[in-house]
């Protein structure tokens, strides 16, 4: 591969103004489209050496036949025209969006002679005014319903509207109380659009006034001794504080913010968009983003936004985001034209913002890992991966057995393994294995050490095995005894440990692979397949390639590995922690006076192992049951076992 692209433009005919620039493949189909201040500078990162690039940017570059560019004003035109040509030729290598279109919405129809409110997905109805989205179907139904008992305003369909308007007779929604609207003859055009206002301006956020005005009306009827007036604002009031209890106050009562969380990997992004009215968490928006080159942090978040706000008109005065974007000045000139008003990007740093943050990236987070691992409940999306796996390693048959290998240890110290098992792409946790290392010298030498202890014990067919011929060789936890498919309490003379896997997965790139391939070798085990995974670009390294193989980002065959490699990360945690915490256990329950209720309660009120070592007698006596000689000399104990600790 040569190192020099063909298509480089020479250095002195690129500008230094801000622009957007297209790479184009040999059939002119554009394939990255990307915005710079300084073009000159932008570009020239692109056309380093190839193999200083990362992976993903290098089989970009190396796809494309050209590269074009457009000089722009500002740098507010460049994010304009960036987002336009995105939005026209969808390039594969910018991000791919996946917006779950399941989200219902309330919508108020502006543009009828009388507005109603309906529940619906389609974002197009002209003039509507747009609430949520919601969660589920039923999240909107239950608030139009408490909604139209402070606030009658019509839900019936148009049909119905104009047969009462021409007949003269009231709708049958009307005629059991369900619209309040014009065909209701309950009250005129004028009125009812009154109420339409009224209940926008709560549903934005004008909550407390609505409250404080319907409070003082009914103590006002009641004090006229007007009982039947009171009781209906009594309602009122009831349905207004039903529809506040489902939406807490997470913000000051007057702010109206839009809040993303945003989890990611190498491949693939989740993003949760809370949308904030009058302090209130009205809607929330999930996004799946599939990755192809090297984007994250920043220039993700400005992605993020650009995507969220090219086309909507509901612009809050403050975005909150994790990390600011290079451009948020440019951003925020950009959405300010959009919305009329001034629009602040900030980063949740404290306090209320920072807590709702933490939320959001945690919903992200269990959302991607959703979002990763869904293909491989579908049997056909397992079989493609099977099949694209066998196809990039170059092996004979499809993995139905794969076992991968993960190594963790805390500062070299409590040094573990864990051998995860998939079987027709699907995890089998009662054949799970972890292992301890008592000598090593670093991860490849572990890595070779386990995997030694492991092929040991594949024999030859028919023979009889132990097991677990170690001790330190333990199952997952959470499988079941005497599950038949494992071959232990049933008599087999086969267990499962001892079956021939297809292919093995060790997480690591080169070295680790090396240091696999030599205990296979040592082993004098053959016909099982090899690869690694490097978790920072998401490379397959097969022994002795110089180069590693590199799959596509929506790839079935990248999705399982990562999920094995995942999972054997997960697994070989949760060993080495179990460890840790026996051995804090251990050195406490040779401390005169500490039982196993008072450990328990020592570990619960510091949370981890590190926290306690490091806590002073003054803090550990704290818990209670816990005095103050005691606690000198759990912490004498503690440091003494940290000195001896190799």
């Amino acid at each position: 591969m040569a190192d020099v692209l063909p298509y480089k433009p020479r250095t002195g005919e690129i500008p230094t103004d801000p622009g957007v620039y297209r790479f184009r493949d040999s059939d002119g189909r554009v394939l990255y489209v990307g915005k710079a201040k300084n073009l000159r500078q932008r570009l020239s990162n692109y056309f380093a050496p190839l193999r200083t690039l990362h992976e993903r940017t290098r089989r970009m570059v190396t796809t494309a036949a050209s590269v074009e560019w457009t000089v722009v004003a500002t740098d507010v035109d460049s994010l304009q025209l960036e987002y336009m040509w995105i939005k026209e030729f969808d390039p594969p290598f910018n991000v791919r969006y996946k917006d779950d279109k399941s989200y219902p919405f309330m919508a108020i129809t502006l543009a009828d002679e009388a507005p109603r409110v309906i529940v619906t997905r389609n974002r197009r109805i002209p003039g509507a005014k747009y609430f949520g989205p919601y969660p589920k179907v039923w999240a909107v139904h239950d608030t139009i319903e408490l909604m139209v008992r402070a606030f009658p305003i019509r839900t019936c369909s148009d049909a119905s509207y104009r047969k009462a308007m021409q007949t003269g007779r009231p709708c049958f929604p009307g005629q059991i109380g369900r619209c309040g609207g014009p065909c209701s003859m309950t009250c005129t055009i004028e009125e009812h659009r009154a109420m339409v206002d009224d209940f926008i301006a709560f549903m934005e956020g004008g909550d407390e006034r609505f409250t404080r005005e319907l409070t003082k009306r009914m103590r006002e009827a009641s004090a006229a001794m007007d009982y039947e007036a009171a009781a209906k604002y009594r309602d009122k009031l009831a349905s207004i504080d039903a529809v506040l209890g489902k939406s807490a106050l997470v913000l000051a009562a007057d702010e109206d913010a839009d809040l993303f969380g945003i989890a990611e990997d190498e491949l693939s992004a989740a993003v949760q968009h809370f949308v904030i009215r009058g302090g209130r968490v009205r809607g929330v928006r999930a996004t799946a983003i599939d990755k192809e080159i090297d984007i994250a942090g920043p220039e993700l978040v400005d992605q993020v936004l650009q995507r969220a706000y090219g086309e909507s008109g509901d612009i809050p005065r403050r975005i909150l985001v994790p990390s600011l974007p290079d451009d948020a000045a440019e951003l925020e000139q950009w959405l300010r034209e959009k919305r009329g008003r001034k629009v602040e990007i900030a980063v949740a740093q404290r306090g209320q913002r920072a807590e709702l943050m933490r939320t959001a990236t945690l919903n992200a987070t269990q959302a991607l890992i959703r979002h990763k691992t869904k293909r491989t409940s579908d049997y056909v999306a397992r079989t493609q991966a099977l099949t694209d796996l066998q196809e990039a390693l170059g092996m004979a048959e499809a993995p139905l057995r794969i076992e991968c290998f993960d190594i963790s240890h805390l500062s070299g110290t409590n040094v573990v393994a864990s051998m995860v098992v998939f079987e027709d792409g699907l995890p089998r946790k009662d054949q799970y294995r972890s292992f301890n290392i008592t000598e090593t010298t670093d991860d490849t030498d572990s890595m070779y050490q386990v995997l030694m202890r492991r092929l040991a014990h594949i024999d030859s067919e028919g023979s009889p095995v132990v097991e677990r011929a170690e001790r330190d060789e333990t199952p997952d936890p959470t499988a079941e005894v005497g599950d038949p498919s494992t071959g232990a309490g049933n008599g087999s003379k086969r267990p499962r440990f001892a079956y021939r896997p297809q292919l093995l997965i060790v997480d690591g790139g080169q070295p680790q692979v090396a240091a696999a391939a030599r205990a296979l070798h040592d082993s004098g085990v053959t016909g099982i397949a090899l690869c690694g995974i490097a978790k920072r670009l998401e490379e397959i390294w097969l022994p002795g390639d110089d180069f590693p193989v590199i799959l596509p980002r929506t790839s079935e065959a990248l999705y399982l590995v990562q999920r094995l490699r995942d999972e054997a990360h997960r697994f070989a945690i949760t060993h080495q922690r179990r460890r840790r915490r026996r051995d804090i256990t251990t050195v406490l329950s040779e401390v005169p006076g500490l039982g196993d209720a008072r450990i328990k309660a020592l570990l619960k009120h510091f949370g981890s192992v590190a926290k306690l070592r490091a806590a002073d007698a003054e803090q550990i006596q704290e818990v209670p049951g816990i005095g103050p000689s005691l606690a000198r000399t759990i912490q004498a104990r503690l440091s003494k076992g940290a000195v001896e600790k190799p």
